[in-house]
């Protein structure tokens, strides 16, 4: 006569969504997600690593610090600190979700025992499920047979024998290791220019930064290989328009000295033309936030030379060398910028600072000027 099988019903063990609501009472929960793989934050949450500050790397995201201990909230005071790389805190944490568990826990006899279930089938299983979209329904025994696990995937229902579950969810998780890595290698990917840029225009420079931050490292590299050499105008163009969105972002943080670094990358990408125009543009309004007037012009005069459009360059530019004092040249700029349709509204404190500079010399000009107009 075969044993008689139990069934116990695994509704009161389910933990869809638990990732999501411990989120709600984290105020950061949204930016270690976007820096440190929302899985993988999930997983320290798992381990017991509780992160404590992250110095985020732009260029090289994978050497980001992450600050952490492990151990119960109660007893920081006593936790000893740990440092890894981003990328040694993920081997780290998934190493500890492979580790097999060495406590063998006897069979739950009553469906009620809640504890004993979750023991058997094992904690960190329970909390891994769900991230892979697995929703846990029974846990069906009999004695002197392995126990098998109903659960839904995605909506489908699908049967596992125990162990046969525990090892498709480590899988998961070594998975999610090699997924990144590849992503890091693979780290340019054109088709997130057009999101990027979309992004740009809502002013949402952080995630500009989360969908290009990687690039400058691989491409600073990748130009001086053969194949960068090669590269395609339209290619080139379309890398230059992602650096420069890049920087753009950088500059809108703060990060004014990694803004231009993108910028020169991007520089030597674009070569020529508009896009090289713009960039140039770009790296001198950047030098400038960065109290570098006099290392600005130089970019501001290549993006006119390359076409950028006077009205967009030569404010910037008149600023740049009324800065250093160059009052004649900063005025012939603001005179030119103004004929060429820019803004008067936004010139006016230049155009009176130059004024002011130039004093009676500039009024002796003008009514020279003005003289000559009427005697033609």
């Amino acid at each position: 006569m075969a044993a008689a099988k139990k069934q116990f019903p695994l509704d009161a063990l389910r933990t869809d969504g638990w990732f999501e609501r411990i989120g709600e009472g984290i105020g950061s929960f949204q930016a270690l997600c976007e820096i440190v793989g929302e899985r993988f934050f999930a997983f320290s949450i798992i381990v017991g690593a509780r992160i404590t500050a992250l110095t985020i790397d732009r260029r090289s995201p994978d050497q980001t610090l992450v600050d952490f201990v492990v151990g119960s909230a109660e007893a920081e005071g006593d936790l000893e600190p740990q440092r890894l790389t981003l990328a040694d805190f993920r081997r780290r944490l998934v190493g500890a979700l492979l580790v097999e568990e060495e406590k063998q826990t006897s069979a739950p006899e009553r469906d009620t025992d809640v504890e004993a279930i979750q023991l058997y089938i094992g904690v960190r299983y329970l909390l891994l499920a769900p991230l892979y979209g697995y929703s846990l329904v029974s846990l069906e025994m009999a004695s002197g047979e392995d126990a098998e696990i109903a659960v839904l995937h995605d909506g489908v229902e699908e049967k596992y024998d125990l162990e046969g579950f525990r090892l498709r969810i480590r899988s998961h998780v070594r998975e999610e290791l090699d997924r990144v890595a590849t992503g890091a290698r693979s780290a340019i990917d054109l088709s997130k220019v057009a999101e990027a840029e979309a992004c740009a225009l809502r002013k949402e420079w952080p995630k500009v930064i989360a969908l290009l931050g990687t690039w400058p490292a691989p491409l600073a590299i990748f130009l001086r290989t053969p194949e960068g050499q090669m590269l395609a105008p339209e290619a080139r163009a379309l890398i230059a328009k992602g650096l420069g969105l890049l920087g753009s972002a950088c500059v809108h943080l703060g990060e004014i000295e990694q803004a231009e670094e993108v910028f020169r990358i991007g520089i030597q990408y674009a070569q020529e033309g508009m896009a090289a125009a713009e960039l140039f543009r770009r790296l001198g309004e950047a030098l400038l936030m960065n109290e570098r007037p006099g290392e600005a012009i130089g970019p501001l005069r290549r993006a006119l030379a390359f076409g950028g459009l006077p009205q967009e360059v030569l404010p910037p530019l008149a600023r740049a060398l009324l800065k250093r004092g160059r009052y004649v040249a900063a005025f012939a700029c603001l005179k030119d910028a103004l004929a060429a349709g820019a803004p008067e509204k936004e010139l006016a404190d230049d155009i009176r600072e130059v004024e002011t500079r130039l004093g009676p010399a500039l009024t002796a000009w003008k009514a020279r000027m003005l003289t000559a107009e009427k005697t033609t």
